[in-house]
């Protein structure tokens, strides 16, 4: 059985990679900038962008944000256990945390916990809030533990291309 319901990835090539990996740096540039970097005529470039896109490899394409400017500049990681392990349960919670305020990844994981949460708030006391108004009423949970980041020493969008 397959992990993912996402049809298999075509073959990349060179091509493919640089053109991912540029983008992946700067999708801002417009194709003739991009074709250059990529050392193509913009239309094998945007034909080479527009496969990757029906293929699925390239989902979106966003602005990054400054989240301290944003008023968003602490980060929670918040691991949940749930009080049962059934697919509604796990169901039930997954469609709970797609609306927590500031919720910028949920991950069901291995290990002591269920999921881990990140979270982006604007400081202790707001997360304080969201815990009390949102968090604690989360379908099935049983216990969570909150990890307030203190400094970023990481943070990337960047996928590995694997040569």
């Amino acid at each position: 059985m397959p992990l993912s319901d996402a049809p298999e990835a075509p073959p990349l090539d060179r091509i493919d990679r640089q053109i991912l990996d540029v983008l992946q740096h700067d999708a801002s540039l417009s194709n003739v900038a991009l074709a250059e970097r990529v050392n193509l005529s913009p239309p094998a470039c945007l034909r080479r962008v527009e496969r990757l896109k029906r293929a699925g490899l390239i989902k979106g394409v966003v602005a990054l944000l400054d989240a301290e400017r944003l008023h968003a500049g602490m980060v929670v990681v918040i691991g949940v256990v749930l009080d049962r392990s059934t697919p509604q349960s796990f169901a039930d919670f997954e469609a709970a945390a797609r609306h927590i305020s500031g919720c910028m990844a949920c991950h069901l994981v291995t290990g002591e916990f269920d999921y881990f949460l990140m979270i982006r708030t604007r400081d202790s006391q707001s997360f304080n809030r969201l815990h009390a108004e949102q968090l604690i009423y989360l379908p099935g949970v049983r216990q969570i533990r909150s990890f307030m980041g203190l400094r970023e020493v990481l943070s990337s969008t960047q996928i590995p291309l694997g040569r």
